[in-house]
């Protein structure tokens, strides 16, 4: 499965660029023509268990990348929304990440004079929304206009089309994102290639300056008040502070975060929290050549879930044998497992749940 593709994008000044670079540890430059761009590791304490079990020659943790969306000229205006090269970048994510400013730096004034998380956030909220208006406006002003000259089977599928974008048009002036709106299969599957900027996963996160880290937790919880609907979730950091961490050694990294009273790094969580954002889970595989953490979508059988270690599995699927990581850690080890009754054969129909170590049987 390719890596998960994450846009981080914000106001100018908003310290995005900061915290691309603490959460891929790399300096934020362009690739190419295209925006910088980097893929990490999502951490695992169950894969650094599981590869202390088996001390495999090899680790391999779950991927997502990240992306640093930025533009030239402006990025927004009020009579277009965002800008076309700004909007590209955002349609190519899997998930939006929006990095809003808490701290205060003199020597980095803010664009509107003052520092107000809380009104950026809902500054580029609207944006988006602005956005995908725009586009639901063009797309009924052409259906008008084409409608009266198609055939009749096209145009009963149009006029499907113009009724439910009429209704996501509706919702959105109404302040409810397309991703909170309503829409059976055929719906989605009308609306799919319009890869709206409001029906993709969103995590918020508050830009905080160091002085603010003990006032984390309380700006996270004021956050989660003003984020509404499915999938969106809020987090916090320090910017400035976790890209230093991210650039130190083990124990002084350490010793660096216990003197600030971090526990654990932010860049950590808010790597789990968007990959956990996107619905997916990871089931392992573990051996003495390789313990490694597979991405598959929630919900996935256990055949179409083999196809993300080799496609050959998938076609030559016969069972899985899957046992719980807890219930092996707890084990010891896939023998003492088995005999424990803890390892258990499963069929085409089983769903793949989140921390499921497997071993796949299948024909050549």
């Amino acid at each position: 499965m390719t890596p998960v593709h994450i846009a981080i994008f914000g106001q100018p000044l908003s310290g995005k660029s900061t915290v691309y670079e603490a959460l891929t540890g790399v300096t934020s430059e362009p690739v190419g023509s295209g925006p910088p761009l980097s893929s990490v590791k999502v951490p695992d304490p169950r894969l650094d268990r599981l590869a202390a079990m088996f001390n495999p020659k090899r680790k391999v943790p779950a991927d997502v990348s990240f992306a640093d969306v930025r533009v030239a000229g402006a990025a927004f205006t009020k009579t277009e929304g965002l800008s076309a090269s700004y909007v590209d970048q955002l349609n190519k994510a899997d998930a939006l990440l929006l990095v809003v400013r808490a701290f205060t730096d003199e020597s980095v004034p803010h664009l509107e004079g003052t520092i107000d998380p809380w009104r950026d956030l809902a500054t580029m909220l609207d944006e988006l929304s602005f956005t995908d208006q725009l586009l639901l406006t063009k797309r009924l002003a052409r259906i008008d206009e084409m409608i009266g000259k198609v055939k009749p089977a096209e145009r009963e599928t149009m006029e499907r089309e113009r009724a439910l974008l009429r209704r996501l048009l509706d919702g959105l002036e109404a302040g409810v994102a397309i991703r909170d709106q309503a829409q059976d299969e055929e719906e989605r599957k009308l609306t799919r290639h319009y890869r709206f900027l409001t029906a993709k996963p969103l995590l918020a996160v508050v830009n905080l300056g160091e002085d603010q880290i003990g006032r984390a937790l309380a700006l996270e919880a004021e956050l989660a008040g003003r984020l509404s609907g499915g999938g969106v979730l809020g987090a916090s950091i320090a910017g400035k502070i976790e890209r230093e961490l991210v650039q130190l050694a083990g124990e002084d990294a350490v010793e660096f975060r216990e003197s600030l009273g971090l526990v654990e790094p932010a860049r950590d969580r808010i790597i789990r929290d968007a990959y956990r954002l996107l619905g997916f889970i990871s089931f392992f595989t573990v051996g003495p050549d390789e313990c490694r953490a597979w991405t598959i979508p929630a919900g996935t059988p256990a055949p179409r879930a083999a196809g993300a270690v080799h496609s050959d599995i998938e076609r030559g699927f016969i069972r899985a044998e899957v046992v719980r990581y807890e219930d092996l850690v707890n084990a010891g080890s896939l023998a003492e497992a088995r005999k424990r009754g803890l390892l258990r054969s499963e069929g085409k129909q089983y769903v793949v749940q989140d921390g499921d170590v497997i071993e796949y049987l299948f024909n050549v």
